[in-house]
């Protein structure tokens, strides 16, 4: 995943673009991998408000945000494996 300075308007625009392209089946589907790969249970607690929030991402703070989507990409990249 690329960097993202969260100063930066435009990529916090980019930032909640991509969130708000998951939908809440999207999110339950990241909940149990995360649960099956047993990643932390803050990490899945995050998943759980990003699936609160499916599509409205106005109410998450950037930091959240980014966080929530460094785990997507962590659960993407170790289902590929």
């Amino acid at each position: 995943m690329p960097e993202y300075d969260l100063q930066d308007p435009t990529d916090l625009d980019i930032m909640r673009g991509q969130f708000d392209m998951y939908t809440a089946d999207d999110w339950q589907e990241y909940i149990e991998l995360a649960e099956e790969q047993a990643i932390g249970y803050k990490n899945v607690k995050i998943l759980k408000t990003a699936q609160r929030k499916a599509g409205i991402s106005k109410y998450l703070s950037p930091k959240v945000i980014q966080w929530v989507l460094n785990v997507v990409e962590r659960l993407d990249s170790e289902e590929e494996e």
